[in-house]
């Protein structure tokens, strides 16, 4: 958990998600994890970094390690039901429309 320094305020109806940069995935396979943000929270932004490479990765002051998001969000009425409405896909999960 690497931890930034940087306090924000997002806009009101939105909240922020950390993201990978591409350059350092595609070089470094390092990766972003646990990357939401809450529109109400108002600490020091912590960055979570995976190092899925071989080598030694050393985040330095002032490197460029991953992107804000800020974006909107929708906090639906939920309602139980005991039974759910069917649709083409039904509970078909990871993989199962395609042919491959």
């Amino acid at each position: 958990h690497l931890k930034t320094d940087i306090q924000i305020a997002l806009p009101s109806g939105c909240y922020g998600r950390v993201a990978a940069r591409a350059g350092l995935a595609a070089k470094h396979f390092i990766d972003v994890g646990a990357s939401v943000i809450n529109e109400d929270y108002r600490g020091n932004v912590g960055i979570v970094l995976f190092n899925f490479g071989k080598e030694k990765f050393e985040v330095k002051k002032c490197d460029r390690i991953a992107h804000l998001i800020c974006d909107r969000i929708f906090y639906p009425e939920i309602e139980e039901v005991q039974v759910l409405d069917d649709t083409e896909r039904g509970s078909g999960g990871f993989a199962s429309t395609g042919n491959n």
